[in-house]
């Protein structure tokens, strides 16, 4: 992998991070995850003004793609109210990477040496053992159910997104539609699983979300969906979530979390991971 590349990935873990943080501090975390998505829109809107449209090729990946993250939604929410965010998501977000890299060994065909699948299942073991043992063992099958989910949406987004943005020859005007296409469909989802009026309150309780985790979050991934038509998307995607490890940061010098066993464990385990996939 190219060091700008690398760098750049990185630099969008720190950021995912970092909006993950809002998230994670705000109490209702439907409200907070349905700001993050209709926060993608402003800066959209913007970039598929001045950027020329994708290739009609990539326009089946975008329709796809937007309802893979209704089901990345759906399940996300659902886990947040069977279990505890900071067991759900890192299971969820140690999934994804597994499952692209499954797919795409097994499926599309992709050649990925041994010490990059090594890296990968690092990272991911690091992220797992931080959902899994952290605080206590899960004891909520439920919450299992719903986090594994929801990492099986972001392994199937992550190959759709970035197969697409490849077609489209415009990356960042590939997720400003997607982006775009998932917002306006997410309110039905919200519907159909009960939630009302919830754009209101977003507005009323979550505006700093809206505004600043919804563009910290639309630049994150529109930086994953460009390095993933330059690297194969496993790898980009697991070095995406070593964000888990500056979240830990965040959490110990910003939220007063502790810093115990099972994280330093976790720690060791990503950025060794995160090291071997640079080599």
């Amino acid at each position: 992998m190219e060091l700008n590349i690398f760098l750049l990935v990185i630099f969008a873990a720190i950021l995912h991070a970092i909006w993950n943080g809002m998230v994670k501090k705000f109490d209702d975390k439907v409200i907070s995850v349905s700001a993050i998505v209709f926060g993608h829109v402003p800066i959209s809107l913007l970039l598929i003004i001045f950027l020329p449209l994708p290739k009609i090729e990539s326009v089946p990946y975008i329709i796809l793609g937007a309802f893979i993250h209704q089901g990345y939604q759906i399940n996300l929410i659902s886990a947040y109210k069977t279990g505890d965010l900071t067991k759900v998501y890192p299971i969820a977000r140690g999934t994804g990477p597994i499952v692209a890299t499954l797919i795409s060994i097994i499926f599309l065909g992709l050649l990925i040496s041994k010490i990059k699948i090594f890296s990968i299942i690092l990272i991911c073991g690091g992220i797992f053992t931080l959902g899994l043992f952290s605080g206590g063992l899960v004891k909520n099958k439920k919450e299992i159910y719903y986090s594994l989910a929801t990492g099986i949406f972001i392994g199937l987004y992550s190959l759709v997104d970035g197969y697409g943005a490849r077609l489209s020859l415009s990356p960042l005007s590939f997720i400003g539609w997607s982006f775009i296409l998932n917002a306006t469909i997410f309110p039905f989802t919200l519907k159909i699983i009960n939630y009302h009026n919830v754009l209101n309150r977003v507005f009323k309780e979550a505006k700093n979300i809206f505004w600043i985790g919804g563009t910290i979050s639309f630049v994150v991934y529109g930086i994953v969906i460009w390095c993933f038509t330059k690297a194969p998307i496993p790898i980009i995607g697991a070095l995406r979530e070593s964000s888990i490890l500056f979240s830990i940061l965040i959490g110990f010098f910003f939220l007063k979390e502790r810093i115990t066993f099972i994280k330093i464990l976790s720690i060791l385990f990503i950025f060794a991971g995160v090291l071997l996939l640079k080599i």
